[in-house]
Protein backbone atom coordinates (compact mmCIF):
# COMPACT_ATOMS: atom_id res chain seq x y z
CA UNK A 1 0.00 0.00 0.00
CA UNK A 2 2.90 2.35 0.66
CA UNK A 3 3.99 2.04 -2.97
CA UNK A 4 0.47 2.94 -4.10
CA UNK A 5 0.57 6.07 -1.97
CA UNK A 6 3.97 7.03 -3.38
CA UNK A 7 2.82 6.44 -6.94
CA UNK A 8 -0.25 8.58 -6.34
CA UNK A 9 1.74 11.34 -4.68
CA UNK A 10 4.18 11.42 -7.60
CA UNK A 11 1.42 11.43 -10.18
CA UNK A 12 -0.43 14.26 -8.45
CA UNK A 13 2.75 16.32 -7.99
CA UNK A 14 3.83 15.90 -11.62
CA UNK A 15 0.34 16.79 -12.83
CA UNK A 16 0.29 19.85 -10.58
CA UNK A 17 3.57 20.99 -12.12
CA UNK A 18 2.28 20.45 -15.64
CA UNK A 19 -0.92 22.42 -14.98
CA UNK A 20 0.53 25.14 -12.75
CA UNK A 21 0.49 27.84 -15.43
CA UNK A 22 -2.57 26.55 -17.26
CA UNK A 23 -5.04 25.98 -14.41
CA UNK A 24 -3.77 27.19 -11.05
CA UNK A 25 -6.87 26.08 -9.11
CA UNK A 26 -6.61 22.51 -10.38
CA UNK A 27 -2.84 22.51 -9.92
CA UNK A 28 -3.24 23.60 -6.29
CA UNK A 29 -5.73 20.79 -5.68
CA UNK A 30 -3.40 18.23 -7.25
CA UNK A 31 -0.53 19.51 -5.11
CA UNK A 32 -2.71 19.17 -2.00
CA UNK A 33 -3.65 15.63 -3.03
CA UNK A 34 0.02 14.79 -3.44
CA UNK A 35 0.64 15.98 0.11
CA UNK A 36 -2.33 13.96 1.34
CA UNK A 37 -0.94 10.81 -0.26
CA UNK A 38 2.35 11.46 1.54
CA UNK A 39 0.40 11.79 4.79
CA UNK A 40 -1.18 8.41 4.08
CA UNK A 41 2.30 7.01 3.52
CA UNK A 42 3.40 8.27 6.94
CA UNK A 43 0.36 6.69 8.58
CA UNK A 44 1.09 3.34 6.94
CA UNK A 45 4.79 3.53 7.76
CA UNK A 46 4.05 4.21 11.42
CA UNK A 47 1.97 1.02 11.48
CA UNK A 48 4.79 -1.00 9.96
CA UNK A 49 7.19 0.24 12.62
CA UNK A 50 4.60 -0.38 15.34
CA UNK A 51 4.20 -3.99 14.18
CA UNK A 52 7.96 -4.56 14.01
CA UNK A 53 8.46 -3.07 17.48
CA UNK A 54 5.65 -5.22 18.90
CA UNK A 55 7.24 -8.29 17.33
CA UNK A 56 10.58 -7.38 18.91
CA UNK A 57 8.99 -7.01 22.36
CA UNK A 58 7.11 -10.29 22.13
CA UNK A 59 9.46 -12.53 20.15
CA UNK A 60 12.83 -10.84 19.81
CA UNK A 61 14.49 -9.83 16.57
CA UNK A 62 12.49 -10.57 13.44
CA UNK A 63 13.94 -13.21 11.10
CA UNK A 64 16.84 -11.92 8.96
CA UNK A 65 14.90 -12.50 5.74
CA UNK A 66 12.04 -10.34 7.01
CA UNK A 67 14.43 -7.55 7.99
CA UNK A 68 16.20 -7.78 4.63
CA UNK A 69 12.91 -7.30 2.81
CA UNK A 70 11.97 -4.43 5.09
CA UNK A 71 15.36 -2.76 4.62
CA UNK A 72 15.16 -3.12 0.83
CA UNK A 73 11.62 -1.73 0.62
CA UNK A 74 12.32 1.01 3.15
CA UNK A 75 15.31 2.31 1.15
CA UNK A 76 13.32 2.12 -2.06
CA UNK A 77 10.44 4.04 -0.46
CA UNK A 78 12.79 6.69 0.91
CA UNK A 79 14.23 7.22 -2.58
CA UNK A 80 10.73 7.44 -4.09
CA UNK A 81 9.59 9.85 -1.38
CA UNK A 82 12.58 12.10 -2.10
CA UNK A 83 11.58 12.17 -5.75
CA UNK A 84 8.03 13.19 -4.81
CA UNK A 85 9.37 15.90 -2.51
CA UNK A 86 11.47 17.28 -5.37
CA UNK A 87 8.38 17.56 -7.59
CA UNK A 88 6.48 19.21 -4.75
CA UNK A 89 9.33 21.65 -4.15
CA UNK A 90 9.45 22.55 -7.84
CA UNK A 91 5.73 23.26 -7.72
CA UNK A 92 6.09 25.50 -4.65
CA UNK A 93 9.08 27.34 -6.16
CA UNK A 94 6.96 28.39 -9.11
CA UNK A 95 4.28 30.04 -6.97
Amino acid sequence: MIEDELDGAKCYAKSALELRDEDKDLADILYDLSNEEMRHLQILHSQVTRIINAYRKEQGEPPPAMLAIYDYLHKKHIDQAEEVKRYQALFKEGL
